[in-house]
């Protein structure tokens, strides 16, 4: 590896970690903010419906937006929606995710379409830092809040000076893989070409010409979009459906109990309280994330559909638990939680690989970003119907004399 590929890995890492870090410490702070007796869905809807929205629109406007113009709203609402989810109003707090939120879909967005100009290695940086994300954010937040006792506003704005590491973005003009561009200002100054004809166009045409225009470019828009659904977008949105149905329905009810018996000395010593569970599942399947987003590169997996089948069966298996309390002991529910995390990360790790491999040069970076929508829809659906899974799962237990997802 040349010093300027490992400076663009190094760098995409970052991008990738600092982007979804945010993302992950608010579902974990997802107990903390809404409590026991609301559904945890709520936060992960308000984390994932204005994400998914910035990704449906950006096809059709972002190639107008510079790169450099991205990347400072990046910093701008990332802070700020930081420093508004530390409040404990509700309504302030689902504001500020909402606001992380648009972030973190216009900054995947973004830095996938750059891995178009820096190649495979700048997406396998990409790639292995949004799972570096999961660990510092899933772990950093339950041994701050579960081991060290730091009060959760004080951990939430702790990360809101994160955002400010996307400024290295300006330092990639040094690191360079693409040999058809020096630097990013060039590409800049190359989509200010593209773009010059069109508003020069644009200025000399009449209302009807401008109308036609706009529907013949979101014609087009659309038809490269069906392109990608089957190969790509629907294996996606379906694994990421089935995981965040775990992760923010049916994890919250896996739970066992904390009341010093024979079965509760099973119990890791970190398993204080009840919420303690939730966010350890969460650490955990963020590991499982992290292994495969750095390492799926290595082993591909070409075909996608088998990732979605598989976590269709962790789906099954979770929810079997929740159900009829199969296993007595939370270490099975953990490695489980774990091996879903982990096809996650490979299938999109491995969904993004094959667009690289399997597209045209002039397709590949408008693909890369449109493809990203699935795994926005997936989670979307997910927060919907887990609205109604978890409260469902949990009044069962209470009849079956398993109060737990009631108690702190």
């Amino acid at each position: 590896m040349s010093d300027k590929s490992r400076q663009a890995y190094c760098y995409f890492w970052l991008f990738g970690l600092i982007n979804n870090v945010l993302y992950v410490v608010i579902l974990s702070a997802a107990v903390d903010i809404v409590g026991p007796t609301l559904p945890k869905s709520l936060v992960l809807l308000a984390d994932i419906f204005p994400s998914l929205t910035v990704k449906l629109c950006s096809p059709f406007f972002i190639d107008k937006i510079k790169y450099s113009y991205r990347i400072w709203f990046l910093i701008i609402m990332s802070c700020l929606g930081m420093f508004l989810v530390s409040f404990k109003n509700l309504f302030v707090c689902l504001l500020g995710v909402s606001f992380a939120s648009v972030s973190s879909g216009f900054g995947e967005v973004t830095f996938l379409q750059l891995t178009h100009y820096y190649g495979q290695i700048s997406l396998n940086g990409w790639s292995s830092g949004t799972g570096g994300a999961g660990i510092l954010g899933g772990a950093s937040y339950m041994v701050l809040t579960s081991v060290f006792k730091v009060q959760v506003k004080l951990t939430l704005l702790m990360f809101s000076v994160l955002p400010f590491s996307f400024l290295f973005y300006f330092k990639l003009d040094s690191s360079d893989v693409n040999s058809n561009y020096q630097s990013l200002q060039e590409i800049d100054e190359a989509e200010d070409e593209q773009l010059e004809p069109f508003v020069v166009a644009f200025t000399h045409m009449n209302t009807s010409q401008s109308m036609h225009s706009t529907r013949q470019h979101i014609s087009q828009t659309l038809k490269r979009l069906r392109r990608l659904v089957i190969p790509y977008m629907l294996p996606l949105t379906t694994v990421y459906l089935f995981e965040y149905l775990i992760n923010q329905a049916v994890s919250p009810t896996l739970l066992f109990p904390i009341n010093g018996d024979r079965e509760s000395k099973s119990m890791p010593f970190f398993f204080h309280k009840y919420r303690d569970m939730y966010v350890t599942y969460g650490t955990l399947y963020q590991l499982g994330v992290f292994l495969s987003r750095s390492f799926g590169h290595l082993v591909r997996m070409r075909s996608l559909y088998i990732l979605a089948f598989l976590q269709g069966m962790n789906l099954c298996s979770t929810v079997l638990q929740s159900w009829f309390y199969v296993v007595h002991s939370p270490w099975v529910v953990m490695i489980l939680i774990f091996y879903e995390g982990f096809l996650g990360g490979a299938s999109y790790v491995n969904t993004f690989l094959n667009i690289l491999e399997q597209e045209k040069p002039e397709e590949a970076e408008f693909a890369m970003g449109a493809v990203s929508i699935a795994d926005s829809f997936g989670v979307f659906l997910a927060a919907l119907l887990g609205l109604g899974l978890e409260p469902k799962l949990c009044e069962h237990q209470i009849t079956d004399n398993r109060p737990w997802c009631r108690m702190e």
